[in-house]
């Protein structure tokens, strides 16, 4: 009981915390998606007085985090250069989430599959319910 009010502080702050931001911060709908899923997400880069959309195509390695504090990351390979890329799932550049294919795999984050080259880097397809 020594700790109770100090308990109380930090449930009413985690409280008022969700509150402000199931309230007050825009939601978009993405698609679900796991790791070992390819993915194509397309965001909008700024350069100057310019605003383009660029698309980065890859292999989800992890998901991370909860809410709005919620990030994955991407791993594409640009020859022989292994290319990762962190998004926020709240990111305002982030238009769009499209899932190209869905991937079987045993874990929630693939490092391994940063080490492989060649045909042990593919990923088996995940055989999906309709709905």
């Amino acid at each position: 009981m020594l700790f109770s009010s100090a308990n109380n502080f930090l449930y009413k702050k985690m409280d008022l915390l969700k509150y402000v931001q199931d309230k007050y911060i825009a939601k978009k709908e993405f698609p679900e998606f796991k790791a070992g899923d390819t993915i194509t997400v397309y965001y909008e880069i700024k350069e100057g007085n310019k605003t383009r959309t660029q698309f980065f195509k890859g292999t989800v390695i992890q998901l991370r985090g909860t809410g709005l504090t919620k990030t994955f990351t991407i791993r594409k390979m640009s020859g022989d250069i292994g290319v990762e890329r962190v998004f926020p799932i709240n990111m305002p550049a982030l238009q769009k989430i499209e899932v190209d294919r869905r991937g079987k795999v045993r874990r929630a984050r693939i490092y391994y599959f940063r080490n492989l080259r060649g045909k042990k880097a593919r990923i088996k397809d995940a055989a999906y319910k309709k709905s």
